[in-house]
């Protein structure tokens, strides 16, 4: 189901752009055969249906350059593109704008351990750095379930977020430096490696979170960090919300800043992945309400002493009901596959109607005892699964329709409803409609309606600034 409005598609691309085009990156990376094009104008959750006249796989930042000067020059329209694992919308082109794949830009430039820094291009995929970090005996934490095809250049484009934001931040934290190809084809040379640099506006973090509306980042420099010794993780059984937001504070407290990830799960979410996952198992024994997964990171040997600290804490104050600690890398890497298979197992309980939001952390156990009795007098039957990074306030609050009584269209139909009245409760508590996924267009048409209006007037200006043709990513974000 395609749940953005149609819009009138841009006017045919000639045969004669098509070649100067082509001539940029070469016939073999142009693409427009439309049986090629169909992977980058859908994307894995069959919520968004674009097309496009032509792909382009430029190979370095001379030839995304070039291609924009060409597009400025007649007023074309471009979607820059990385891994295609973004939920919003953002990455698809809706009315046959030129898509700019930047999968080909895929090298490591440098590895700097002194500085602790990686240069990377923007076709790099996220697994592809982090193995690179700790081939060099570092460490970079950026960390998501499509980490083994999403791109780096996509991550900064959307801010990711991810399990490893509680300790380390946003992608935003972990970059020091851009390279950006403005829409008229200049070059934004940024690719810096200092931590103070302190000569006027910080052009970088306009590009980070822009979703390829202001240019096309082609490569970045990225923080690393030491490599951990000890790294343990545990499955964590508890009867509500709010014993895990007293279980956090006890973690925060025992491991500071070794507390690397704490993921809350509702019962629902290992019901569904126990039921449609391969090799999937609830790690506890018996059934509990509410679930935490957590990890402590040490550059010492006391991160297994510090977890099980926390979870005899917890278990005294009568907080933790069962916990399991891993005993292995296996177990831990079941543990973890449970968290990422959440998504894919909701797929076969029918329709799913998705939220990226943030409250306040104090806030999250009120925002789930609303938002499930708001959502359920809304459609009778409705199965909320709300997970996600307790730790700093984001849940994934998912809707899973009805097991009878309404047909999956019939439910994703009433999509912005569900939207309207999750976000009424959301915004109440001073939290943000978009977390970590972005806006791309699914949340386009509500930001204005939850954004500070002089926000809006700011970024609509810093738009027409540093795209005035309106060519980069049009229709999205804004």
């Amino acid at each position: 189901m395609n749940i953005v409005p149609p819009k009138p598609a841009l006017p045919p691309l000639s045969s004669d752009l098509i070649s100067r085009f082509k001539t940029i990156v070469g016939d073999k990376y142009a693409v427009t055969d439309a049986g090629e094009l169909a992977q980058y104008v859908t994307e894995e959750r069959n919520l968004f249906h674009g097309h496009s006249p032509l792909v382009l796989k430029p190979a370095s930042t001379a030839e995304v350059s070039a291609i924009c000067k060409l597009a400025t020059e007649q007023r074309i329209a471009l979607v820059p593109q990385g891994g295609n694992t973004g939920l919003v919308g953002g990455q698809t082109p809706h009315n046959g704008e030129v898509v700019v794949s930047m999968r080909r830009m895929d090298k490591i430039r440098e590895v700097d351990v002194a500085s602790n820094t990686m240069t990377v291009e923007a076709g790099v995929v996220l697994q592809k750095a982090q193995q690179r970090a700790s081939d060099a005996d570092r460490f970079f934490p950026l960390s998501l379930g499509a980490e083994g095809s999403c791109t780096i250049g996509g991550n900064l484009s959307t801010n990711a977020g991810g399990t490893g934001a509680l300790a380390f931040g946003v992608a935003r934290e972990m970059a020091l430096g851009l390279e950006v190809v403005l829409a008229d084809g200049r070059v934004l040379n940024g690719l810096s490696k200092l931590k103070k640099d302190n000569t006027g506006y910080d052009l970088r973090n306009l590009f980070i979170g822009a979703e390829g509306t202001l240019g096309i980042i082609t490569a970045a420099v990225l923080k690393l960090f030491p490599k951990p010794r000890s790294v343990e993780t545990a499955f964590v059984g508890l009867k509500t919300p709010s014993d895990a937001l007293k279980l956090l504070a006890i973690s925060q407290t025992e491991a500071a800043g070794s507390l690397t990830s704490f993921e809350l799960l509702a019962e629902i979410c290992i019901d569904m992945c126990v039921k449609h996952g391969t090799d999937i198992r609830d790690p506890l024994q018996s059934r509990h309400p509410w679930y935490v997964l957590m990890e402590v990171s040490s550059s010492r040997d006391d991160a297994r002493a510090t977890l099980e600290t926390i979870l005899g804490r917890g278990m005294e104050d009568g907080i933790v009901d069962d916990a399991v600690i891993a005993a292995n890398l296996q177990q831990r890497a079941a543990f973890w596959k449970l968290r990422e298979v959440i998504s894919p197992a909701q797929k076969p309980e029918g329709g799913s109607i998705k939220h990226d939001i943030s409250v306040p952390v104090a806030a999250v156990p009120a925002f789930i005892e609303e938002a499930n009795a708001a959502v359920v007098k809304l459609i009778p039957g409705a199965r909320p699964v709300p997970f996600g990074h307790l730790g700093d306030g984001n849940i994934h609050y998912n809707v899973s329709q009805p097991v009878s009584g309404t047909t999956t269209k019939d439910f994703l139909d009433r999509w912005h409803e569900v939207n309207a009245v999750v976000f009424a409760i959301v915004l109440r508590m001073g939290g943000s409609i978009s977390a970590e996924h972005g806006i791309g267009v699914l949340k386009r048409d509500e930001l204005p309606d939850v954004k500070d209006k002089t926000a809006i007037e700011l970024m609509r200006g810093i738009k027409a600034m540093f795209d005035p043709q309106g060519i980069m990513n049009p229709g999205k974000v804004l």
